[in-house]
């Protein structure tokens, strides 16, 4: 095979959208994720009702007409605070996963291309940070910062940051040692010319794909953070908080919990199934 031919493998990778046709769980799972977003970005579009303000005489409705998926204790409409939270938590979400890959693939990156005794320090950070759970790393990092949206996000993207440096290094020492970068070396390419375009080009893939399931991953922490109490503060509508407004109703008003439970359920695994297909998976 020519150097050209070990190019052109290097660089093909499996369409998004290949054998989409054939696939309805992936249309059920684009579905799914437009349907959130269009509801974090556009709540008025979904619902009347107002998030944080509750209706007089109107608490603990189960579900019926008027109120698809019941009120809580304050007589607040449910569906609209699941649908007012999802700008919260998909957007703290997005900047946890924004941070971990930012900080996480340029360490990776910085580590796999040097080597030597940086990659040997920086890859031992990552091994410290691999070794503490990240739950534990994220209730770490919001108790030095203090509660809110904006410092659960941090936390989250904290604990992510090892995970991203380690499979980017590892994608740059894999693509680092191809013949095609080599050959490319050996024309007279400069150290910073080959990394931007043929290292970083090829080892990338893997991570964006990554990242696809790490969002996943960032919505479930996030819910967990704010269910334990170190996450969105109340009034405002988080999924996890809404979960668990609700735990004490349980026996008398299990909406509260199912619906914001399923919510996030079926988000996360529709994010899931489309990382599967940016990763070149197949159902």
């Amino acid at each position: 095979m020519s150097l050209v031919d070990y190019a052109i493998a290097a660089r093909k990778r499996v369409p998004v959208w290949s054998g989409l046709r054939w696939q309805p769980g992936l249309w059920l799972a684009w579905t799914v994720i437009i349907l959130a977003v269009l509801a974090a970005l556009f709540p008025a579009l979904f619902t009347a009702y107002s998030p944080v303000e509750g209706i007089a005489g109107a608490q603990r409705l189960s579900p019926q007409a008027g109120h698809w998926l019941g009120t809580d204790q304050l007589g607040r409409d449910l569906y609209a605070r699941i649908v007012y939270g999802a700008s919260h938590s998909l957007s703290a979400a997005l900047a946890a996963v924004a941070m971990g890959l930012i900080i996480g693939t340029l360490t990776g990156v910085v580590a796999g291309a040097l080597a030597g005794r940086v990659e040997s320090v920086l890859m031992r950070l990552v091994d410290v940070l691999l070794s503490i759970p990240s739950l534990l790393l994220s209730l770490t990092v919001i108790i030095l910062l203090g509660f809110g949206t904006v410092n659960a996000a941090i936390a989250v993207g904290v604990a992510s940051v090892a995970s991203f440096a380690r499979l980017s290094r590892g994608e740059v020492v894999r693509i680092r040692h191809t013949d095609y970068v080599e050959a490319a070396r050996g024309s007279g390419g400069t150290f910073l010319a080959v990394l931007w375009r043929h290292i970083l080009p090829n080892s990338l893939t893997a991570v964006l794909a990554f990242a696809t399931l790490q969002f996943g991953q960032a919505i479930l922490a996030l819910s967990t953070l704010s269910f334990l109490g170190y996450g969105t503060p109340p009034p405002v509508p988080e999924w996890g908080l809404l979960i668990a407004e609700g735990r004490n109703y349980l026996s008398t008003a299990w909406w509260l919990t199912t619906f914001p439970g399923v919510v996030v359920v079926v988000v996360v695994l529709a994010v899931n199934r489309i990382s599967r297909q940016f990763s070149g998976g197949r159902a």
